[in-house]
């Protein structure tokens, strides 16, 4: 019998990081069984579902359902119904990604029933003990046999916290195989065109952050902020972030307003790929999306405090944003002053590869 390795996927970044992993191993099946689980961390179609069909995976071959809840209500839940999944396949081997919160229970879930757990994205720290997700990282980091990282930065965030070298494999950003695949996909449509805006034009915002969008004070300071944006705005609305906008009257007519912000729902992966690609710049709280934009060459603002990806700064597109900050901000980007940035080593598109090698080595 071939060993089993389940492959966790819970929310929207989840997906594109384990689809790369799932083809790669489509090409070891004389060696192991990949199974997808997908907990259902994000519940909405547009917000899973389609982009299994995009990135070409199979309908999961588990699905949990555990969809909304606080922290607890979610790792709890996954806890449960993830231990019974892997007490009846009895895998060699779960693989969590990211830093949600089912990476968090999964991990803890298979340790506690002595299976082995890889870590793709490991070692990535904010320092910031306010964010969950730097409490799901550490935790997962500390218990994980295989920390499989996306840069030298965060091996050197294990080495200091006295990780073992030899659990710490440095693989590369298996976003950016999804993400090349999806330019390539993408490239010819014109999904600004929806919008009635030119390719360049634009600015794009995405946020889900709490601090930035729980509070219906903080998020209407940030809505006033993108009005004054001497650019259109495409704001691709989170379904929680959306009924705190509607249930305050915030944004109201935006989209008739001198230089408009532009409210859609959640979309397909292709097209917020295309709508990245041709932004003249983003704005945005996500880890991943700075990763993209520096893969992209395309100037980023984080509004936050702080990133888990330094590296982005360092050596990419990606600057950290206040409300205060973001109108001088914008203007050097309007002025063509906006850094250029590199690729990080071993961006390049075949980190799957790397981390299929891995995992087959770890199981034996």
């Amino acid at each position: 019998m071939l060993p089993k390795f389940l492959l966790v996927a819970a929310a929207r970044p989840n997906f594109m990081k384990i689809a790369p992993i799932w083809h790669e191993l489509q090409k070891h099946l004389d060696r192991c069984e990949p199974l997808l689980v997908h907990t259902g961390q994000h519940y909405d179609k547009n917000m899973s579902d389609v982009f299994f069909e995009e990135l070409g995976l199979p309908r999961p071959h588990v699905h949990l359902g555990i969809g909304a809840g606080s922290h607890a209500e979610q790792a709890g839940q996954v806890m449960i119904a993830f231990e019974k999944i892997c007490l009846e396949l009895k895998p060699a081997l779960v693989v969590v990604v990211g830093d949600v919160n089912s990476t968090l229970a999964c991990s803890i879930t298979a340790k506690k029933l002595w299976i082995p757990v890889a870590h793709v994205e490991a070692g990535l720290r904010s320092r910031d003990w306010t964010m969950p997700e730097e409490i799901n990282r550490l935790v997962t980091d500390a218990i994980s046999d295989l920390l499989l990282t996306p840069s030298r930065d965060a091996d050197e965030n294990l080495a200091r916290e006295g990780v073992a070298p030899e659990r710490v494999r440095l693989v590369g950003n298996v976003m950016i195989d999804s993400l090349a695949l999806a330019v390539e996909r993408v490239r010819d449509r014109d999904v600004p065109s929806r919008f009635g805006l030119a390719k360049g034009s634009y600015g794009l915002v995405t946020l889900h952050r709490p601090s930035n969008v729980d509070d219906p004070e903080s998020l209407r300071r940030i809505f006033d902020a993108l009005l004054a944006v001497e650019a259109p705005i495409v704001f691709p609305v989170h379904p929680r972030t959306h009924k705190i906008l509607e249930a305050h009257g915030i944004g109201a007519g935006a989209d008739r307003a001198p230089h408009p912000v532009y409210l859609a729902g959640p979309m397909p992966y292709d097209d917020f790929v295309n709508l990245t690609l041709n932004a003249r710049f983003v704005l945005t709280d996500s880890g991943g999306i700075q990763e993209e934009t520096t893969w992209l060459g395309i100037p980023c603002l984080t509004l936050r405090p702080n990133t888990e990806r330094p590296i982005t700064i360092t050596e990419g597109t990606n600057e950290l944003a206040t409300l205060a900050s973001l109108p001088g901000q914008l203007a050097r980007i309007t002025a063509g002053r906006w850094k250029q940035g590199r690729i990080p080593d071993l961006w390049d598109g075949r980190t799957a590869g790397r981390i299929a090698a891995a995992l087959l080595e770890l199981a034996g």
